[in-house]
């Protein structure tokens, strides 16, 4: 555990606080559409996300997800921070998008750390000024941007964070992504696809034009 902290945490911590995180952290791997935690759920811990990519959404009052972010190696979810702080329950999904190692710090200790360690303090609130851009770009994408610009951005950032241009998913899973309707992504991938941007495949979606 400590390797893989010093590999993707140590430009960030020093070695005495990666040792801590180490002592009361707890490794877990989980398999892609592992369900990290529920809406709802109380949050037990912080992940520290070592490898891997884990999807973070919300949902309506009709049960339909809107993607919030993404985190990738080395992120953390400043959700849960939140949540830690508030003392309140998890407003937020989180999936692994992909096979996934991480670390979770109890939250018992992420107060105590902001005091202790100034290296976490900064972490944090980096966190949070990261998050907050990522939503702001995404409300500005939902309140401006016409759907298709926001369907062919959703889909190569879904290439970047899972490295492959064929994805493998459903029109109906785009369109819970996207807060739309079957209907509607499935005519906009056809458009993407006429414009040779795209190819539709049985098993999912391969870009060509990135």
């Amino acid at each position: 555990m400590i390797h893989a902290l010093q590999t993707h945490f140590g430009p960030l911590f020093d070695d005495d606080f990666l040792e801590e995180i180490a002592r009361v952290g707890t490794f877990r791997e989980v398999p892609a559409g592992f369900e990290l935690i529920d809406i709802g759920e109380t949050i037990k811990g912080v992940p520290l996300l070592l490898s891997g990519v884990v999807k973070i959404t919300r949902e309506d009052a009709n049960g339909d997800e809107l993607l919030l972010y993404y985190l990738e190696q080395g992120d953390s979810c400043s959700m849960t921070f939140s949540a830690d702080f508030a003392h309140r329950k998890s407003k937020i999904r989180a999936t692994a998008e992909l096979p996934s190692s991480l670390i979770m710090v109890p939250l018992a200790k992420t107060q105590q750390w902001m005091n202790d360690y100034p290296s976490w303090r900064n972490f944090v609130f980096y966190s949070y000024q990261k998050r907050m851009e990522e939503l702001l770009e995404t409300l500005d994408s939902i309140a401006f941007d016409q759907l298709e610009k926001r369907l062919w951005d959703y889909l190569q950032q879904k290439a970047r964070v899972t490295q492959t241009k064929l994805l493998p998913m459903t029109h109906f899973s785009v369109a819970q992504d996207l807060h739309s309707s079957r209907v509607v992504i499935s005519r906009l991938l056809k458009r993407l696809e006429k414009e040779q941007k795209i190819i539709l495949h049985r098993q999912g979606i391969e870009l060509v034009a990135m």
